[in-house]
């Protein structure tokens, strides 16, 4: 199989990570490299999230019931479409809103949230490929700061090192769809045609349900 053959095994990806991790930008450049289909997160849209960095137990599940539902209306627009007619790349994965809403809500809205969320998820299409990027809280906090989004400025490091412990305990048992796990700390595929390369190699060989990508 040549690199180019892998996308046409996957037809709908998924980059998935913590925040700060690079999702979005290597979705746009795998896409922009093979002429894939992008489906991104519209995280600008949602008027809560400004307010849950200020007051996050205040804001916490109306800001994670109107991602649960942009990103159902989302989802729901793939899953009517014709795949087979297109390649599709996303930025998100519908599961990623549980993994936010059991490290920011009480017991009884995660009550509430499930309720909501179990009603709908299984209309959605499952992927045939997740790429999940890691890199440790540290390096998440540098990205953060630099790419300079005035409402993530206040955000803590125990909250990314929370996130990215619900992150990889929901991979670590994740059995849905194949699974390439990036190690992204000393990896830059963004900024470094190199490491891009040495990715797309990665995916190229991609083989079973599982795999470790660490570059050191």
């Amino acid at each position: 199989m040549n690199i180019e053959g892998w996308i046409n095994k996957y037809k709908n990806i998924v980059v998935e990570g913590p925040i700060g991790v690079g999702k979005t930008s290597l979705t746009k450049k795998i896409a922009d490299k093979y002429q894939l289909t992008t489906v991104l997160e519209k995280a600008g849209e949602n008027p809560f999230l400004k307010k849950f960095y200020t007051d996050s137990e205040k804001y916490a599940l109306p800001t994670q019931l109107f991602f649960l539902f942009q990103r159902l209306d989302q989802l729901m627009e793939l899953t009517q479409a014709d795949l087979f007619e297109t390649n599709i790349i996303a930025d998100f994965m519908l599961e990623k809103d549980n993994i936010f809403a059991g490290i920011t809500l009480n017991e009884l809205e995660m009550s509430l949230y499930r309720k909501i969320y179990e009603n709908q998820a299984s209309q959605i299409c499952t992927p045939d490929l997740v790429i999940y990027l890691q890199a440790d809280p540290g390096t998440l906090i540098e990205r953060i700061k630099k790419r300079g989004i005035l409402m993530e400025r206040d955000i803590s490091i125990e909250y990314i090192v929370n996130l990215s412990n619900a992150y990889n305990k929901f991979f670590y048992s994740y059995e849905k769809s194949p699974v390439l796990i990036v190690n992204t700390t000393h990896l830059d595929p963004i900024h470094k045609p190199e490491d891009f390369d040495l990715l797309m190699n990665q995916l190229k060989m991609f083989k079973g349900r599982r795999a470790f990508f660490n570059a050191i």
